[in-house]
């Protein structure tokens, strides 16, 4: 039986390719990797084209993306000589390669440009102060997250789990920091 035959299957299918956009991927990318994340076994290229009715042409170039983020890779099937894909199943080794992508891919070149812009900037005279000083506000708070990001994407995963399932009582655990006021 084919996944998109059930329609729970289908709407979750649909619902992911529509979350898809609004997290910036293309809708028949995230419809593929729903497809193959609910499949009890790897999938052909044939099958997704069959199943989602998307161009060859759209699988191929949605499983190389999938397969860039890390969150799907290809498999052989003993006797058969095509390729087969598997989404990774595990939600928190899939989370943590999706924040590792993303932030390679977006949250690093902003960091690496704020910091050129910020000694540029202290260089620069004629900077108006309040840009100046923005902008390395900026670099500075993105730097922060991005270096909390590395220390926290190390930590085990029940450590992760917990640290999510305290959520905002963790505060408890942290002395306030308070400003002197002037």
């Amino acid at each position: 039986m084919a996944i998109t035959n059930h329609p729970d299957a289908k709407a979750f299918i649909l619902h992911w390719g529509e979350m898809g956009t609004q997290w910036g991927v293309n809708r028949s990318v995230a419809q593929m990797h729903a497809l193959l994340y609910l499949s009890d076994r790897p999938v052909t290229a044939d099958e997704i084209v069959e199943q989602l009715g998307l161009a060859r042409s759209n699988i191929s170039n949605g499983l190389k993306e999938l397969q860039g983020y890390g969150i799907v890779r290809r498999v052989h099937v003993e006797g058969d000589r095509r390729d087969h894909f598997v989404a990774e199943t595990d939600l928190w080794d899939m989370l943590m390669q999706i924040v590792a992508e993303r932030k390679r891919r977006e949250i690093d070149p902003t960091i690496q440009l704020l910091e050129e812009l910020s000694q540029k900037m202290a260089d620069d005279p004629g900077a108006p102060p309040y840009i100046r000083e923005r902008v390395t506000r900026m670099h500075e708070f993105i730097s922060t997250l991005g270096n909390w990001y590395e220390q926290v994407r190390v930590l085990p995963k029940p450590t992760l789990v917990t640290l999510m399932k305290l959520g905002g009582k963790v505060a408890r655990f942290v002395k306030p920091i308070t400003k002197k006021k002037d």
